[in-house]
């Protein structure tokens, strides 16, 4: 098994590195920012929800036309100029009086690039590390991702505070900007992983054929729905406690991090598969407890807990690359990242509905509930060993 000292060393792993924690930093930052705005324009649980969330949505369409792009464009291009198109669009919602209708388009249109860039992003790290490395590589993103949660959201209660909600969008089109020169300065050129023009036609036939395969397909679903339903508590926080969100935020970061370090680095292999159903259950079951809105420092604690099981996703795409062919990887890596951010895109939205007609509260333990139900439902294929049937995994991708 590789350390994290020898995964350093693996060239073009720290460029990545750097890259991904500048646009985590950008995207948290911002999408608090940007959810309060909108919270206290509207003082509408929905549309705090779409605002931070709604993006994810339209991650949905980028998988479904324009996917196939991501083993078809050069990585350092492709990531360099989304990082750049983030950082423009970020700059203008801060904008203001920009009309509600409009900052949605721009959200929105974020989520479609965003699903393109993200199979670029994991396919290049599926590219630069050994096979038994890419677990650990994943395991240190979303390490990576966790701290710059922990980092952003608290740094953006206090930029919210200090500079208002729309000098904390400029603070996260700065920081996009900043991951743009790490991408163009720090990645090495390569040519696309795959040959030919990216187009509709061919995101479709590779996603059919992605789909085809019972074992892949179970596994994407674990992927998507568990996860997204407890995004769908998370997008609450807001309208929860609006003074302490940010807190909920961080302590939910906080929990993901430690939950990936002890997966990503400790777990034996023998192991790893056993734990994608009770990981999965231990994401959602804390929030039961809201129901009987616990104090925040309860509240806080059932958050960091509950968010150790989002180690799951380890787990299981670990699973997914054994069983996906390496021309395919960037855009099953791809499907599987853009589904799951659309599904949480529903699930905020369906959240921030029931939030208006009870209380968040009510439907935060609601969204916990329904997690639960769809990972019993989806148990008996999700916690086989990704380990053991490499050999039978090698034959489905024949």
């Amino acid at each position: 098994m590789l350390t994290y000292r020898a995964l350093f060393h693996v060239p073009q792993f720290g460029p990545l590195f750097v890259t991904s924690a500048l646009q985590g930093a950008a995207s948290t930052t911002s999408g608090l920012a940007l959810g309060v705005l909108v919270f206290t324009s509207t003082g509408s649980p929905l549309l705090s929800a779409l605002s931070m969330f709604g993006a994810s949505l339209a991650q949905l369409a980028g998988a479904t036309l324009l996917m196939s792009a991501a083993d078809r464009l050069p990585p350092r291009a492709a990531l360099s100029g989304a990082a750049l198109a983030f950082g423009l669009g970020t700059a203008l919602l801060a904008v203001p009086g920009l009309p509600l209708p409009l900052m949605f388009a721009v959200v929105l249109s974020e989520g479609v690039l965003a699903a393109v860039a993200g199979g670029v992003r994991y396919g290049l790290l599926h590219e630069v590390l050994p096979r038994e490395g890419f677990l650990l590589g994943r395991s240190v993103l979303n390490m990576c991702a966790g701290t710059m949660q922990i980092c952003g959201y608290a740094a953006g209660g206090v930029l919210v505070a200090v500079l208002s909600p729309r000098g904390t969008l400029l603070v996260g089109a700065a920081l996009y900007a900043a991951g743009a020169a790490a991408a163009r300065l720090g990645l090495a050129r390569r040519p696309p992983r795959a040959a030919g023009r990216p187009s509709v036609g061919e995101t479709w036939r590779t996603n059919a054929l992605l789909w085809s395969s019972a074992p892949r397909r179970r596994v994407l679903l674990s992927l998507w729905l568990p996860n997204g339903l407890v995004v769908g508590c998370e997008s609450l926080f807001v309208p929860y406690r609006p003074d302490r969100a940010g807190l909920l935020f961080a302590c939910a970061a906080l929990g993901m991090l430690v939950g990936d370090t002890v997966t990503g680095r400790f777990v034996p292999a023998r192991w790893r598969g056993r734990l994608a159903t009770p990981l999965l259950l231990l994401l959602a079951a804390p929030y039961l407890l809201f129901a009987l809105r616990p104090s925040l420092p309860l509240a806080l604690v059932l958050t960091a807990v509950a968010s150790t099981g989002f180690s799951a996703s380890l787990v299981l795409q670990e699973r997914l690359m054994a069983l996906t062919p390496d021309a395919m990887t960037g855009q099953a890596l791809g499907l599987h990242s853009s589904g799951m951010l659309a599904v949480q895109g529903v699930a905020a939205t369906l959240a921030g509905a029931l939030a208006q007609r009870c209380s968040p509260a009510t439907a935060i333990a609601v969204s916990a509930a329904a997690s639960i139900a769809v990972t019993l439902a989806l148990a008996p294929g999700a916690g086989r060993n990704p380990g053991a049937p490499l050999t039978k995994a090698r034959r489905v991708r024949s």
